[in-house]
């Protein structure tokens, strides 16, 4: 499934040099009704992405730099398998 991810900081006092906790928002890309909030560290996030993705090197470190900006970051288009949503808890009907 084709889907948007759009990040905030849920802590913003917790900007450092380690992991940042985030709010991270899934987003059907077509537009539908779905969305779905859930808590993750910038560090399980970007593993998950490497991962689970074919996402370019250069589009995850221009996204990782982003993480750590007060108004987050998106990713747009992404493509994550229903396995991967549903161990996020995102659950498609």
């Amino acid at each position: 499934m084709r889907v948007n991810l759009n990040t905030r900081p849920s802590n913003p006092s917790a900007f450092g040099a380690g992991t940042i906790p985030l709010t991270l928002t899934i987003r059907p890309a077509c537009g539908l009704p779905g969305d779905y909030e859930c808590s993750m560290d910038s560090a399980a996030l970007l593993q998950l992405l490497r991962l689970q993705t074919d996402l370019p090197s250069y589009v995850l470190e221009g996204f990782e730099a982003k993480l750590r900006l007060p108004l987050g970051a998106r990713l747009m288009g992404v493509e994550l398998s229903e396995s991967v949503l549903t161990d996020i808890g995102y659950f498609i009907d």
